[in-house]
């Protein structure tokens, strides 16, 4: 069984940067995508930032210019480089990954690996 774990959460004033690292069990190129998800307290998890095997990424309108998703495939890092944080950036963040071909996005279903998540707190 894959593991995925996530480090790098902790609490910031908005403004502030965050770099979240997923370290994986097996080589990050042998995920066909890997993505990144939130969840606020009350909320649904949604999704925030999805690298393909490639290096092709996509982002959720809510974090374009802000978050960079980027990852080393020797030492089985996916990253999350989080620049101009929001309070509303607030939430546990989880990686995703998955072997599966096919369109690489940040949604819930396409993904079968999860990590146990990291906390990001954005003070005002």
């Amino acid at each position: 069984q894959a593991l995925l774990v996530e480090s790098g959460g902790g609490s910031v004033q908005a403004g502030g940067s965050l770099r979240l690292s997923c370290v994986g069990s097996v080589s990050t190129y042998s995920w066909s995508c890997m993505g990144w998800f939130r969840q606020a307290p009350g909320k649904e998890r949604e999704g925030v930032a999805a690298i393909g095997r490639y290096g092709g990424t996509s982002y959720a309108d809510s974090v374009k210019g802000r978050f960079t998703s980027s990852k080393d495939n020797a030492k089985n890092t996916l990253y999350l480089q989080m620049n101009s944080l929001k309070p509303e950036d607030t939430a546990m963040y989880y990686c995703a990954a998955d072997r599966v071909d096919g369109v690489c996005a940040a949604v819930e279903g396409r993904f079968g690996y999860w990590g146990q998540g990291t906390q990001v707190t954005v003070s005002s």
